[in-house]
């Protein structure tokens, strides 16, 4: 399985993440023009060489007509007539003025819909700026349609989050994974004073996900950096086993005593266990359909197993347990979906590692015609299923067992 991991032991910024991945590809510099040329209003990226605690790697610079912005000012949106002053522990300090444009989520969706990107990562932009949108709206405690961007800032975001949304597409892991996310200590200035560390917004974007502080006073993880592994990673947790094929290392401005970059891993891996996490509910006072029915809505949202069990429940009633596999940085969407499907009023979690074989599908020439074979391979062993549904079709059609049609095709 082609699995990319993202360390983010130094938080998470659009540009770090962006100059990470770029160092993955085989031609980066022929990648950092195909940037240039895609028709997003006033933005030049830069590509350049930077040396971070001996350790060389890569800053993007994004300069918006000319001038490269402070990731803070930036990377926040704002209410019409605020001025605003911040200061990013990525990128040095300085002050700038601007005049107040702001843009709505409308106005984002138009500039979008311009740029020359293929439709998947044209959703993928607008999915991850619906996420900083809600954390937006969930903080100033406005509509979603009432939330504005300050026009620098916008191009800048739009930049940083297009730019990482190709690098995923052009990169195209079957998994992503990440580390536990380090957001940096202390406060951050902004018009509207003085506020904690992570951001408020910042804070909202990275609820499930494994968040710690630590020593380096400042902002380590930005609003579009949260965005963008909320929207992309389906783990957080340790490194998996895996076999690199590449490393790459992306630059922040600012020095610390550790190096202040974002370091992305390509390589294979699926052999190894990773963890999920088990909900559980019992109930006894549902219909066999509804039961059925909240299963299938937990498989549509991306369960990776629903199954249930007969028990025994107070005064001696027969109940179901209801049990659900899920990613584990999912399970507060996955408990909410079962108090809305069930009739439970307490979910169970507990965290367990899966073992798992990697798995492809095949197709095969038969004497019934070409059906289609699930393989899956580690840990020393093979298995090759035939797809039930050809199996059945072939019986049916041939007038045949599918435990004969299984033996003609072996």
């Amino acid at each position: 399985m082609k699995t990319l991991y993202i360390d983010c032991g130094m938080g998470a910024a659009g540009d770090m993440l962006t100059a990470a991945l770029i160092e993955l590809l085989p031609e980066p510099d022929r990648f950092a023009e195909r940037l240039n040329g895609l028709g997003i209003p006033g933005v030049v990226f830069e590509k350049e060489q930077s040396v971070k605690c001996g350790i060389t790697g890569t800053h993007i610079a994004v300069k918006i007509h000319g001038e490269e912005e402070n990731d803070d000012v930036h990377e926040r949106m704002h209410e019409h007539h605020h001025d605003h002053e911040h200061h990013h522990d990525h990128e040095h300090e300085h002050h700038h003025e601007h005049e107040h444009h702001h843009a709505s989520m409308s106005d984002i969706e138009h500039i979008v819909s311009h740029i020359d990107v293929p439709e998947k990562v044209r959703n993928d932009i607008l999915a991850v700026y619906g996420i900083i949108a809600e954390a937006e709206s969930h903080v100033h405690g406005k509509p979603v349609t009432e939330i504005h961007f300050h026009e620098v800032g916008t191009m800048d975001a739009v930049a940083d989050i297009t730019a990482v949304c190709l690098l995923m597409n052009e990169i195209a892991p079957d998994e992503i994974t990440a580390s536990p996310v380090h957001v940096g200590s202390g406060s951050v200035h902004c018009a509207h004073g003085i506020l904690p560390v992570p951001a408020p917004a910042t804070a909202y974007i990275l609820r499930d996900i494994p968040i710690y502080g630590g020593s380096i006073d400042g902002e380590l993880c930005t609003p579009t950096g949260a965005a963008l592994l909320k929207h992309f990673v389906t783990r957080f947790g340790d490194m998996p086993v895996m076999r690199v094929r590449s490393v790459g290392y992306g630059m922040g401005r600012k020095d610390f005593a550790r190096a202040n970059c974002v370091r992305v891993m390509l390589g294979d891996a699926g052999t190894a266990a990773d963890t999920v996490a088990e909900l559980s509910c019992n109930v006894d006072d549902m219909t066999a359909e509804e039961i059925a029915f909240a299963a299938e809505q937990l498989f549509a949202a991306g369960a990776r197993e629903v199954f249930t069990q007969p028990c025994g429940m107070k005064k001696s009633r027969p109940g179901t347990l209801i049990t659900v596999l899920c990613d584990a940085g999912r399970s507060e969407h996955f408990a909410q979906l079962l108090f809305r499907h069930t009739s439970t009023i307490g979910v169970r979690e507990t965290q367990a590692k899966r073992y798992v074989l990697d798995r492809r599908e095949e197709t095969a020439e038969t004497e019934f015609g070409t059906v289609r074979r699930k393989i899956s391979t580690g840990f020393g062993v093979t298995k090759v299923k035939t797809e039930y549904d050809d199996l059945a079709r072939i019986a049916r059609e041939n007038d045949l067992s599918i435990a004969d049609v299984r033996d003609k095709i072996k």
